[in-house]
């Protein structure tokens, strides 16, 4: 979960009172054009994939977030001390759930939350499959789950969030597999182009995608002009399993400064 810096700042140590990390000492600006809280320091959370490995991840953030309502109070989340949130694969999912907003535009879930996820939906999501010839045929006939549970629960969720409504600008990886290029999902793109303003729960499904294991996935969005964009997208860590590339963060860091 590193902290990054806009491209051409100084590297050197930042010395930042405790209390002005706290999510009551500033307010929510547009995820198009967030202010660095520390002057040019730009901070970045990044979540790599790794499949059932994510409870790794979602371990750490529940501690953090713990620590950090200690010392700002109860209603203190991890998306209120980030400038960016990014994932890859079951990263993608947790930066979704820690930066989709509730009713009242604060984070839908605390961190938490993840662990949660992952020891009440891992069983369903990867069941236990065939074993002998029977499951080996079947794995060399597709994908070795079928994905229906993790549909289910993600879309259940994030119901019909979008990708321009994240509290935190988001920068999720993904693949296509038609267009043999990464399609990367960011609220700074959502909110500049209609097309890439996808369901957050279609973006978690296809980040989450990973071949052999889960089929790819495809929806559909419209431009501005009610063109239909079609996308045909596999899990992101097969070009991108640290989301905070240089390759995949140097444009939206640009973009922010």
């Amino acid at each position: 979960m590193p902290v990054m810096q806009a491209p051409g700042q100084s590297t050197g140590s930042v010395n930042v009172p405790r209390r002005g990390l706290s999510s009551r000492a500033w307010s929510l600006s547009s995820p198009a054009t967030p202010q660095p809280r520390y002057g040019s320091i730009i901070t970045v959370l990044s979540i790599d994939g790794g499949g059932v490995r994510g409870i790794i991840p979602a371990t750490i953030l529940a501690f953090l977030e713990e620590k950090l309502q200690e010392l700002d109070g109860a209603d203190a989340r991890i998306a209120d001390y980030f400038d960016v949130v990014a994932g890859t694969s079951t990263g993608g999912l947790m930066a979704a759930m820690l930066t989709a907003p509730n009713a009242h535009g604060r984070p839908l879930f605390a961190a938490k939350d993840g662990n949660k996820f992952y020891l009440e939906h891992y069983p369903n999501i990867f069941p236990t499959v065939c074993k002998g010839p029977l499951g080996w045929l079947k794995s060399m006939m597709g994908s070795k789950y079928n994905g229906q549970h993790l549909h289910k629960v993600v879309k259940e969720l994030l119901g019909d969030t979008r990708v321009d409504q994240t509290l935190k600008n988001i920068v999720i990886p993904t693949f296509d597999m038609k267009l043999h290029q990464p399609t990367i999902f960011s609220t700074y793109d959502a909110m500049r182009d209609v097309s890439k303003n996808a369901l957050l729960s279609d973006v978690c499904i296809s980040t989450s995608a990973a071949p052999t294991y889960l089929p790819g996935h495809h929806f559909e969005t419209k431009d501005k002009d009610g063109k239909t964009r079609a996308f045909n997208l596999i899990d992101g860590g097969v070009v991108a399993n640290n989301p905070v590339t240089r390759a995949n963060l140097d444009g939206v860091l640009l973009k922010l400064n």
